[in-house]
């Protein structure tokens, strides 16, 4: 499959607009954290390109394998605590918005554990890396090759 185009490359201030929200997520939610939210994502979405960078990301941060495949399954494994649960069911429900949007209970365990500005934090979070793996399907990026 061949890219249809580099995206920072056709629309650079753009592409730096999308990286700026970027950055500031980056500073504002815990790494280990966002690691998970951007590869749960990542599968959901389908997105090749995300998922090969943000688990060799997440591995070169010390991430298990283990807790990185059992994204696929999240629900039914013990990987997680309740910070990452809450995290993860908010992931799954934004980034597969239904028609009711996100439950209230979702929503609830996620201000629990996070408080409200966390929360925002980290919707913003799962909102960029849904950004992201739009563009990057959208535009057919490939990941990097093996090493």
């Amino acid at each position: 499959m061949d890219e249809r185009m580099d995206f920072s490359k056709v629309s650079p201030a753009g592409f730096r607009a999308v990286y700026g929200v970027e950055n500031y997520v980056q500073g504002k939610v815990d790494q280990e954290l966002l690691h998970l939210i951007k590869v749960r994502a990542s599968m959901l979405n389908g997105c090749a390109f995300c998922l090969n960078m943000h688990t060799t990301h997440a591995l070169k941060a010390g991430e298990s394998t283990e807790r990185l495949f059992g994204l696929a399954a999240w629900r039914d494994s013990s990987y997680y605590d309740e910070r990452e649960r809450a995290a993860l069911a908010l992931t799954d429900a934004v980034t597969v918005l239904e028609r009711t949007g996100v439950p209230d209970d979702v929503w609830d365990a996620a201000v629990q554990q996070f408080g409200e500005e966390g929360t925002a934090n980290v919707l913003l979070a799962i909102g960029m890396i849904n950004l992201w793996t739009r563009l990057n399907v959208a535009t057919r990026k490939q990941p990097e090759p093996a090493s």
